[in-house]
């Protein structure tokens, strides 16, 4: 039989001292707080006592060291899924992010006339459907037991809107999906559902700085 649970594991705190909109760029670990947030998440399942069989992360490194705890805890290697990555995006590279700024940088104009698809990046649409092709396999290619997925704040609350029939288009500062959160999916008839949504690092939320997502 396929796969019980899918749990979607957002990264943690990244170090970015320069507050880079870094997107896809290489080289963006974890900060030591960050690497703290995925030991708390790896725990948080683990105390779920959930039968983890599966784990798959993106490919960025901040994704890569964020499965880590979770290999460790449940003894799994890290497979990779190119489509739980972060979206392209054309801010990515500068120092600032969504927002009112952007009437002052008229260069940018064009990138956000419309904020629906988005014309900045990826189409919600696109990211939707590659995150649903990820977990709908993801189910589908496990024998048994659950299945951890390990990816990005955007693609994240994008597939959960999908899910669950709402507007894909939304404001980045307003997404349920905070660092090292865990937002748990069953199979439901032919799609799948929310179960589940937990803050295992809420606690050191505060002393984080969660910018450069796009």
């Amino acid at each position: 039989m396929p796969a019980s649970q899918i749990h979607l594991v957002r990264h943690g705190e990244v170090h970015n001292p320069d507050g880079i909109l870094y997107g896809r760029l290489p080289g963006f670990g974890l900060s030591a707080l960050g690497k703290k947030m995925a030991r708390s998440a790896a725990a948080a399942v683990k105390a779920m006592d959930r039968p983890v069989s599966r784990l798959v992360a993106s490919p960025l490194q901040r994704a890569q060291e964020s499965a880590e705890p979770f290999a460790a805890e449940f003894e799994l290697k890290i497979e990779t899924d190119e489509r739980l990555i972060e979206p392209t995006n054309k801010f990515e590279g500068r120092t600032f992010e969504f927002g009112p700024q952007v009437i002052f940088r008229p260069r940018s104009w064009p990138w956000v006339l419309n904020p629906f698809r988005p014309s900045w990046g990826e189409p919600y649409v696109s990211v939707a459907d590659r995150m649903l092709a990820a977990v709908e396999a993801a189910w589908a290619d496990t024998e048994s037991g659950d299945v951890v997925l390990v990816s990005h704040q955007m693609p994240i609350w994008t597939l959960v809107n999908y899910l669950s029939g709402r507007n894909l288009w939304h404001d980045p500062r307003k997404r349920r999906c905070s660092l090292s959160s865990i937002t748990t999916l069953e199979r439901s008839g032919e799609t799948f559902v929310e179960v589940g949504y937990q803050e295992p690092s809420s606690q050191l939320l505060a002393d984080s700085i969660d910018s450069g997502a796009v």
